[in-house]
């Protein structure tokens, strides 16, 4: 056996847990905060699998994660004083397989404010929820032209909580499990889908109005999907090619259609990088603004509450939607209709970004960390609550002389873990989503507590945070 393959082995040796924090309704009893890293138990429903494989972004109370079988499991929100939560299902109190109409195991998930979409070992994707999030193939066109009141804002999905808890800034002793013993009855009496093909039980018949079962996404034959990507009301998704679709709420150029065309209800192509043409050098493209932005695909893709970005092969980020925060990183409060190179970032090979409501944070190939957007709760992690409308440099000392690999935005908070395994939070706080044990908003990262395992890849909910972790046998 020669050194890879004895590496393979023993990596395989070693078991991947999911560690939770914050706040999920209808988790716990209790419906207080866990200010502190707790262990969530993989159940015996999860298709003879005995380890975790991933954890799924976002989700507005409930939370989303990967079995080493390709199970997607689901938990979190099962109390009726949420009722948008209909809409993603009503997740049940511990992780229970998500009743998907298909058999091939799930490789990436990804959730938004109340809907959630998945992509299969067969690079097809799977998206259920909200019905305005759900491709149907009837568009509205731009609301600027006289239409209809945008839903959303009305609604306040983003400026009020749907749920709050009944111990908002209680403590938690942290030892509380997931147990799945003697509950399975009770589980299955509270969930509120137990197959895909049944009516979803609901509060009132408004709420089924509201809600979509698992459908196949249609797009053009021959196209292959490698990533997804949930935002407050949109989608964005990538193929194994480089390339990037889009459907749902486009009001503030979110879908980077270069309009403000309200609701885009069948996957649409972005133009994240136009054709190369003779006057660009090799290995660049011109984008709409006439910046030559480098790369000839895009290999990575977020969104955030109502703004997206990519990043090109090269390593160059476009973003595009709702900028009044600075969150497109262009040294302005505009809105950004169609991808826009962050241009103060070339020359920076960026490899991760992530998105929350109103922020944006990066990460370079050398391991630095780059924020941008609002800052109310320090979720930018520059130190102060001052929003920055170009990207900005984190210097904080916890960050000195580590390197972050993967970074995760939440509504109002962010995460990054770095190459050594360690886990770092900052931002809004009132949840315990920051994992640091108490409920006190912190505005530079500060490392999470995890002691004796080592951190492989983190996820923001809206109030919750969720680390996938190895440890040893």
């Amino acid at each position: 056996m020669n050194g890879n393959e004895e590496e393979m082995k023993m990596e395989e040796r070693k078991g991947k847990i999911v560690l939770m924090w914050g706040y999920l309704p209808g988790a716990l009893p209790q419906r207080s905060p866990l200010v502190s890293p707790v262990v969530v138990s993989l159940p015996p429903s999860s298709g003879g699998g005995n380890s975790w494989k991933d954890v799924c972004g976002g989700g507005c109370g409930f939370a989303m994660a990967i079995s080493d079988t390709g199970k997607l499991l689901t938990w979190g929100s099962t109390d009726d004083l949420g009722r948008s939560y209909v809409a993603s299902g009503m997740h049940g109190e511990v992780p229970e397989p998500y009743p998907l109409p298909t058999e091939d195991a799930i490789v990436q998930a990804a959730a938004g404010w109340a809907h959630c979409v998945a992509v299969t070992e067969n690079k097809e994707v799977y998206t259920w929820g909200w019905k305005e999030c759900i491709p149907s193939g009837k568009d509205v066109g731009d609301p600027s032209n006289g239409g209809e009141k945008d839903a959303f804002d009305h609604q306040g999905s983003f400026q009020t909580e749907q749920v709050s808890p009944h111990s908002q800034g209680s403590k938690s002793s942290g030892r509380a499990m997931f147990s799945t013993e003697n509950r399975g009855d009770e589980v299955t009496k509270r969930r509120r889908i137990s197959s895909a093909k049944q009516p979803v039980e609901s509060s009132s018949s408004a709420d089924e109005s509201f809600s979509a079962f698992p459908c196949l996404v249609s797009l053009n034959s021959g196209v292959r999907i490698a990533a997804v990507a949930a935002g407050g009301r949109h989608t964005l998704v990538l193929s194994d090619l480089g390339q990037v679709w889009g459907w749902g709420y486009g009001g503030e150029g979110q879908l980077g259609l270069g309009s403000r065309i309200r609701m885009v209800s069948s996957p649409h192509p972005i133009p994240c990088i136009d054709s190369p043409n003779k006057s660009v050098p090799h290995g660049c493209t011109e984008s709409s603004q006439g910046v030559r932005v480098p790369g000839t695909y895009v290999k990575g893709i977020a969104c955030g509450g109502r703004h997206s970005a990519v990043i090109t092969d090269a390593g160059a980020i476009l973003a595009f939607g709702w900028g009044s925060y600075g969150q497109c990183g262009q040294g302005s409060t505009d809105d950004e209709l169609s991808p826009t190179c962050v241009s103060s970032l070339l020359g920076i090979r960026i490899e991760g970004v992530a998105a929350g409501l109103w922020h944006t944070v990066c990460i370079s190939a050398d391991g630095d960390v780059y924020a941008f957007g609002g800052n109310q709760f320090g979720q930018l992690g520059t130190g102060s609550d001052q929003a920055e409308i170009l990207p900005r440099l984190l210097d904080a000392p916890s960050l000195e002389n580590v390197n972050a690999r993967t970074v995760s935005c939440g509504a109002r908070h962010s995460a990054v873990i770095t190459d050594d395994g360690k886990a770092f939070c900052w931002g809004w706080n009132k949840y315990g989503q920051l994992g640091l044990g108490d409920v006190v908003d912190r505005n530079i990262p500060s490392e999470v507590a995890i002691d004796g395992i080592t951190a492989k890849n983190v996820t923001c909910g809206w109030w919750h945070t969720l680390l996938l972790a190895e440890s040893p046998t």
